[in-house]
């Protein structure tokens, strides 16, 4: 039997290659393969630096954005204090007009309590004058 050489190229080819003169045809498809290659890592490097690009701006706005979140929060903490403290402003004087309108009504109650005291007395005034009179008259009342 005789041996065959494989269909599989193997590694020592392009060595075997680089060892047989070169002729005006391999060193254009040389020339042209270390075109193609140089062709292709720009291209791959043009995208690499495109998305790099675009990730740098992202991120750029990432950090801005977060910045700006962050001084919202601080201000919007800031209000929420101040609301915090006008509302319990209004609440005292919420709790302070109540507690007058309370003393008012009271008042009037007393007030009334009085004055139907003030009648009482005088119907008994008005009665005792009037007996006083009869006595005085001598006549009575029966």
């Amino acid at each position: 039997m005789t041996s065959t050489q494989p269909t599989v190229p193997s590694t020592a080819a392009p060595q075997a290659l680089n060892m047989v003169p070169s002729s005006p045809s391999s060193e254009e498809a040389a020339r042209r393969q270390a075109e193609a290659r140089a062709a292709v890592t720009a291209s791959l490097a043009s995208v690499g630096a495109s998305v790099d690009n675009e990730m740098r701006t992202r991120t750029a706005d990432l950090h801005a954005n977060a910045a700006a979140i962050s001084k919202q929060e601080k201000e919007l903490a800031k209000q929420t204090a101040a609301l915090a403290k006008q509302s319990a402003e209004w609440d005292k004087l919420l709790q302070t007009g109540t507690k007058k309108l309370n003393e008012v009504g009271d008042i009037q109650n007393w007030a009334e309590m009085i004055e139907r005291d003030l009648l009482v007395l005088e119907e008994t005034v008005r009665l005792v004058d009037e007996e006083r009179g009869e006595a005085a008259n001598g006549t009575r009342r029966r």
